[in-house]
């Protein structure tokens, strides 16, 4: 898709503002100012409707903050003079579309929600005096708009679609042979754990679901979308949930019963061989390819967090769950890297991955987000035990001896900046809450944990 620069816009704003009489200026500001609260109703109540929008726009966000923000739109937009900056108002309108992109609004739905605002202007303007005159300048002030929001959203949206492909190969092919080796000992490990809390007659409640475990964790938010579209995958979760919904319930009722004891163990270890089978199949299929690394500390590059945030609350909005982020800043870096050179600053960068690495679960994520700064994204856990991690993470890297060349040893601390997902569709809110909470814990005197909100 050609894109239209921001010169060539401005000229066709200018064109269409320099045509339009003081009079019709007044008219849609006016329009704007006294029906700006049911013009919005109108758009979000169509956007509601839809069964796909209607996921992620509650009614209380719309009460609360869209309709809000959707009358300031209206009235920004109904109030343009010849006079006026064009930049600002065209950059608005292509944050909008990025907006709509990274929470996955379809366009049509926007598109199908400008028509119904131009219907209800046209309602609003029935028996004005320049009824048509102001109708056809509000329209193709709205269209206009659409046309910058729908260039971003298609931008936008073509540039998710190249990460999400890129991260799904990388997750893929990131030294699938270890994690192949790892994944097979945790299913193994859940197993063997399994069978004794049986054998030791704890009851129903007190067994550990796959689901749950460390291998569960790994295959529902990184192994089932790495391996997305193949049948193992399918498999695999059915088999999961074939274990945790209907084999572990029934030895409540077989206690008493030996041989349907029994019966049930065979089907627990079959089920279990089954999984390990399928994920043998899934990772002979890939080729090792080292791409998408972060090139100093090997963990994901920041340009896969869109696509993790993304998949992350799309499932916590399904399964009704919650996540965290960290975001993890070494104090006073610079110090470091002025007394000691970028080498020695480096290699502390390196050790200091590896430890944040170590002190996740599989099916946890770390970033590194450029400098000395990462992020780690924390699955199924709420902000309560998330603070938890993030101080034994603190008192870790605190006691810990960097060790460097010429038997030079380093002390560090960090600085941790810790959100919990809210509800919000667009990811783009959680990372701002847990960097302005970082930012607290710095303006606080480090080596501490904020907690957003």
């Amino acid at each position: 898709m050609t894109q239209i620069s921001t010169e060539q816009l401005i000229k066709e704003w200018q064109v269409l503002l320099e045509s339009t009489p003081k009079s019709i200026y007044h008219c849609a500001q006016q329009l704007a100012q006294q029906h700006a609260p049911q013009l919005a109703e109108s758009f979000y109540k169509h956007m509601l409707e839809d069964p796909h929008a209607a996921q992620f726009l509650s009614n209380e966000q719309v009460q609360e903050r869209l309709s809000g923000s959707m009358q300031n739109w209206i009235i920004t937009l109904f109030s343009l003079t010849a006079d006026e900056d064009l930049r600002p108002v065209i950059a608005q309108q292509k944050h909008i579309g990025d907006v709509h992109a990274r929470i996955d609004i379809p366009v049509h739905l926007v598109l199908r929600g400008a028509r119904v605002l131009k219907e209800t202007v046209a309602r609003l303007l029935n028996g004005h005096a320049e009824q048509a005159e102001c109708l056809i300048f509000t329209s193709a002030l709205i269209d206009m708009a659409m046309e910058v929001m729908s260039q971003a959203y298609s931008a936008s949206n073509d540039k998710n679609s190249r990460a999400e492909e890129s991260y799904r190969l990388f997750s893929i092919a990131q030294n699938s042979a270890h994690e192949k080796d790892r994944q097979r000992a945790a299913l193994l490990d859940w197993e063997n754990q399994v069978m004794f809390d049986i054998a030791m007659g704890l009851q129903f409640n007190q067994l550990s679901t796959l689901a749950a475990s460390e291998f569960g964790l790994w295959f529902r938010h990184k192994g089932s979308h790495a391996f997305e579209g193949a049948d193992e995958t399918g498999l695999i979760s059915a088999s999961i949930d074939q274990i945790d919904t209907v084999i572990l319930p029934m030895f409540k009722l077989a206690q008493q019963q030996p041989e349907q004891h029994q019966q049930l163990l065979r089907s627990l270890h079959e089920q279990a061989r089954s999984i390990a089978y399928h994920l043998d199949t899934l990772f002979a299929q890939v080729n090792e390819l080292e791409s998408g690394r972060d090139v100093l500390t090997h963990l994901l590059n920041r340009k896969f967090l869109p696509v993790v945030l993304s998949k992350e609350i799309n499932y916590a909005r399904q399964h009704k769950r919650h996540f965290c982020i960290l975001v993890i800043d070494v104090d006073n870096f610079k110090n470091i890297n002025d007394s000691h050179g970028h080498e020695v600053g480096d290699i502390v960068l390196q050790q200091l991955a590896v430890l944040l690495s170590n002190g996740c679960r599989s099916g946890d994520y770390v970033f590194r987000q450029g400098g000395e700064e990462f992020l780690m994204l924390l699955v199924d856990i709420t902000a309560e035990k998330a603070a938890k991690v993030a101080e034994k993470l603190r008192l870790l890297i605190e006691k810990e001896e960097f060790r460097l060349p010429h038997g030079l040893v380093l002390k560090i601390t960090i600085s941790i900046g810790l959100a919990q997902y809210s509800g919000h569709p667009d990811p783009q809110k959680l990372v701002n809450r847990a960097d302005d909470a970082l930012y607290m814990a710095k303006g606080q005197g480090r080596n501490r944990i904020i907690v957003a909100d």
